[in-house]
């Protein structure tokens, strides 16, 4: 199988440590992971704003980096579901044919990384091991668009040493959307603080999610508030074993 990481842009620039830990975490899975040098953006941003025609030439490019691959591995919810649901949409209002068919075979082969370690891989224990209290944040996109359910929850539950408490309110959005956080900045920083006041009533010392984007917002909150409440990806969980 060949497997490529579809990194993304936020991590790329501010979360490198995710996508090393996806690399490991597969890596010790058996699988070999490849990293096209060729991807950019997902243009999730452009079509979130409506400039769905500046979006072609980015889901273009899209399509060509991502090209011959069995499966394309995304450790975001976020741009997975734009790849999934948004590069259709882009594709078609282009009226080019040959990208429309190219996007609909793609983007059938992308998996946010829970997605494709429970179904395609079919494992639910990846063999790590993480002794912390955790509570985790079901994030929208992964939530309401990718429908990826309890697959997060039965990973970090194999989890060796970890102890999962519930998230009151889980499943309210954390008011980060990204261009949402600046153009509505107000009930964006409102809606963060519902989220952080939830975290704070679990008592865990993690709080994890599968976007980086959301984990950005809510952490920043925690730390301004001094909460001790750290803040980690479930790629980087799951690939935390007892040696390392």
């Amino acid at each position: 199988m060949r497997v490529a990481l579809l990194v993304t842009c936020i991590n790329d620039a501010m979360f490198p440590d995710t996508g090393k830990a996806v690399v490991r975490l597969l890596s010790r899975l058996g699988v070999d992971v490849d990293f096209p040098a060729g991807q950019t953006c997902c243009a999730q941003p452009m079509v979130n704003t409506g400039y769905l025609d500046e979006a072609v030439p980015i889901v273009r490019s899209f399509v060509d980096a991502f090209a011959g691959y069995d499966a394309i591995v995304a450790p975001s919810g976020s741009c997975a579901g734009s790849v999934r649901h948004q590069h259709d949409i882009v594709a078609r209002r282009s009226g080019d044919d040959d990208l429309a068919n190219a996007v609909a075979e793609t983007s059938a082969r992308v998996y946010e990384l829970s997605e494709f370690l429970v179904d395609v891989l079919g494992v639910a224990d990846v063999g790590a091991y993480f002794p912390h209290e955790v509570t985790y944040h079901p994030t929208c996109h992964s939530l309401r668009m990718l429908d990826v359910g309890d697959r997060p929850f039965r990973l970090l539950r194999a989890v060796r040493g970890l102890r999962l408490t519930e998230l009151p309110a889980a499943e309210e959005c954390c008011g980060f959307g990204g261009t949402f956080a600046v153009k509505n900045t107000d009930t964006s920083v409102a809606m963060g603080a519902d989220k952080v006041r939830h975290v704070r009533e679990t008592g865990a010392e993690v709080l994890v999610a599968g976007d980086n984007s959301c984990l950005l917002h809510i952490g920043g909150m925690l730390s301004r508030q001094r909460s001790g409440v750290r803040v980690l990806h479930l790629a980087e969980v799951l690939a935390s074993t007892e040696g390392r």
